[in-house]
């Protein structure tokens, strides 16, 4: 199949020279910035150009994806590498200073590169522009990393995006992390390497890009070979974001880095999440490493130990005990604190301390069921089971395992234990709320029967407000907070207030009270020094 795709390859190779607008040497000096001395008429004229060029393009590109809606990336090459693509393509030297397109279409189209090719040049030759063109597939550009051909695959990475579904995105922001990371400590690097999405053909605009980065630990001698993995690491992991920022893209790219040694001794003893990145990974850049592996793979010589396959084989025999060990843990661990801890919750919140297991299901029994008559039978069950019989009975290692349809009875129960536990809590709260309100109305009332006398509700407001607060007394707000407390409880009664304005008008009331105590004793002092005299 390679060998025919090869073949294919060698057919299509060299494109006719599509006629156009000549761009000079004086230009092309301009655009690079080489010849300074330039008039402002000339960079006038060199402005509109570009611009007229820019706009060519852009139609060219509308009509290119329109026509051919599988086109995967649509990029200028950097004028800096033709001569690299001279070289590797046969293309004519002439075409240096062309513009030099490449556009990259699925793997599925390469038995149609040929015809496609031809439409487009056809495309290209209307527009007027002297345009060279480079149709390739991504398993194109992975053919070339595996002939250590970075340089192309780099400039290729670094064109300039007309068009992106994301598969140039995704390519450049990996070779500027490399770039990046070699730049830093090259001497280091033994490979750099990209598989997942990227290089299975399925990358978009937010895909990960995952990338391989292979240090060489062989002769570190001033430091711990983990030390020098980690002080790599972090700078490595520092360039994700530069090199995100740099290639404009989304793409979250995410490094695994590797020591030498390490990764030779899980090729060693054939771990299966190497062997798949060695048979899948495509080097942007390799000292030699990594594709001979590659190629011992392909040929059959790596070969798992006896060892190795002893203990890749015996994961499957704990399968059964890690799966009964995780029910068990999924039950005594999730399932019992997911009723325990609500209990204890409602306990407390009805104003016990806080409970250990056994009391916890004997006060819920007791406060609950036999003395408030607030929860059912049902529910008092549920929690003896998980508490007494579950729980308890794996503590006294009665219960050793449980089935899967044990845990699903179990969650059932949790979740209808749990739901009358919320209106449990409404309940205990509305309870707790009518005694609130009924205390406060009390405290107050009785004591200020002793300031104005025993009178009706209406009467005792009235005569606080006209002869104790209006007369400087009392403050003015007290009468507000009296007021506030006879409408609270009626509200009360009728099932409007809520616990938070109970708590508003505990807090007022207690004011009034304290005031209220204080006037009362200032008075029966006063009455006792007069009694005296």
């Amino acid at each position: 199949m390679k060998d025919e795709r090869k073949d294919k390859v060698n057919e299509d190779k060299g494109t006719s020279e599509i006629p156009g607008m000549d761009i000079d040497n004086k230009y092309n000096d301009k655009r690079v910035g080489v010849n300074q001395n330039v008039s402002a008429e000339d960079s006038e004229k060199i402005k509109k150009e570009l611009d007229k060029k820019k706009q060519e393009l852009e139609k060219i590109k509308n009509v290119l994806v329109k026509k051919y809606n599988y086109i995967q990336s649509i990029g200028i090459l950097p004028p800096q590498s033709i001569k690299l693509f001279i070289e590797e393509e046969e293309v004519p030297k002439e075409t240096e200073k062309h513009l030099h397109l490449v556009i990259v279409v699925p793997e599925e189209k390469f038995k149609e590169l040929k015809k496609i090719k031809k439409e487009i040049v056809e495309i290209l030759e209307k527009s007027g522009e002297k345009i060279w063109l480079h149709l390739i597939t991504p398993v194109d550009i992975w053919e070339l990393s595996l002939d250590s051909k970075f340089e192309i695959v780099s400039a290729i990475a670094m064109s300039y995006p007309m068009y992106d579904k994301g598969f140039l995105g995704a390519l450049r922001v990996a070779e500027i992390h490399k770039s990046l990371v070699l730049r830093k400590f090259e001497k280091y690097v033994v490979s750099y390497v990209i598989a997942g999405s990227l290089v299975r053909g399925e990358a978009i605009k937010t895909s990960d890009v995952d990338v391989f980065v292979i240090i060489n630990d062989t002769d570190v001698k001033r430091m711990p070979r983990l030390e020098l993995k980690e002080k790599l690491r972090s700078i490595i992991y520092q360039y994700v974001g530069d090199a995100s920022q740099l290639a404009g893209v989304n793409n979250k790219l995410s490094p695994q880095i590797y020591l030498l040694t390490d990764f030779w001794e899980s090729v060693k003893d054939a771990h299966p999440v190497i062997f798949t990145f060695i048979r899948d990974g495509i080097p942007l850049y390799d000292r030699g490493t990594f594709m001979p592996w590659k190629a011992l793979l392909k040929m059959g010589k790596l070969k798992p130990s006896p060892e190795s396959i002893d203990m890749f084989m015996s994961m499957g025999d704990k399968v059964e005990k890690r799966v009964k060990r995780t029910l068990l843990d999924l039950v005594m661990g999730d399932i019992f604190y997911g009723v325990m801890t609500p209990s204890q919750a409602l306990l407390m919140l009805y104003g016990l301390p806080p409970p250990n297991v056994k009391e916890t299901v004997k006060e819920m029994k007791r406060v609950f069921y036999d003395n408030e008559k607030m929860l059912e039978k049902k529910y008092i069950d549920i929690l003896e089971k998980i508490a007494i019989k579950y729980y308890k009975g794996y503590e006294h290692e009665k219960v050793k395992e449980v089935s899967g349809k044990e845990v699903d009875e179990l969650l059932k129960d949790m979740n209808d234990y749990l739901k009358r536990l919320k209106e449990l809590r409404v309940q205990i709260e509305k309870r707790a709320s009518e005694k609130t309100i009924e205390q406060i109305y009390k405290d107050v009332f009785d004591l200020l029967e002793s300031v104005v006398g025993k009178k009706t509700v209406d009467n005792t407001v009235t005569e606080f407000d006209k002869n104790f607060v209006k007369k400087g007394i009392f403050p003015p707000h007290h009468s507000r907070i009296l007021k506030n407390i006879v409408t609270a409880r009626k509200e009360f009664k009728k099932g409007k207030l809520n616990a938070h304005k109970v708590d508003d008008a505990r807090k007022e009331a207690s004011i009034l009270i304290n005031d209220l105590i204080e006037f009362n004793q200032r008075k029966e002092l006063n009455d006792k020094n007069n009694s005296k005299k």
